[in-house]
């Protein structure tokens, strides 16, 4: 059965993506930590990140680069943490989550549920900081 990602990645279901190429997909979160908070994904559906190949490995860290790169113009922030935790949802990704203090990347507090409003905003900001 297909993850929510691979679902996302169909466009199935519908996520506020702010980048991709031919192998990846970073899009928010809908229930963030902080306003910002980003998932980069591969398009290839793999549960576990280290079962990705080594050039797949770097080429999502690369593509994870740009993404908080632009992230970090487009929300202000401290600097951008970054986090690969692979429990909630069986599809490797990464965390990009705009930091200004280091409470803003614990995944146990109580998480944001902004509207989709809220969230298009943010994806929009984002996507003209590239």
């Amino acid at each position: 059965m297909p993850s929510i990602f691979a679902k996302i990645i169909s466009r199935e279901i519908p996520a506020h993506i702010v980048a991709e190429d031919h192998v990846h997909l970073a899009f928010l979160d809908i229930n963030p930590l902080v306003f910002g908070h980003v998932l980069v994904i591969p398009k290839k559906e793999v549960n576990y990140i280290f079962d990705l190949e080594d050039h797949e490995l770097t080429a999502m860290h690369l593509f994870a680069k740009r993404v908080a790169i632009a992230l970090e113009k487009a929300i202000p922030c401290v600097r951008i943490g970054v986090s690969v935790i692979g429990l909630e949802v069986p599809h490797a990704h990464i965390h990009l989550i705009p930091l200004n203090k280091i409470e803003d990347m614990n995944f146990c507090r109580m998480k944001l549920a902004p509207s989709n409003v809220e969230l298009a905003d943010v994806a929009k900001k984002i996507i003209d900081a590239f």
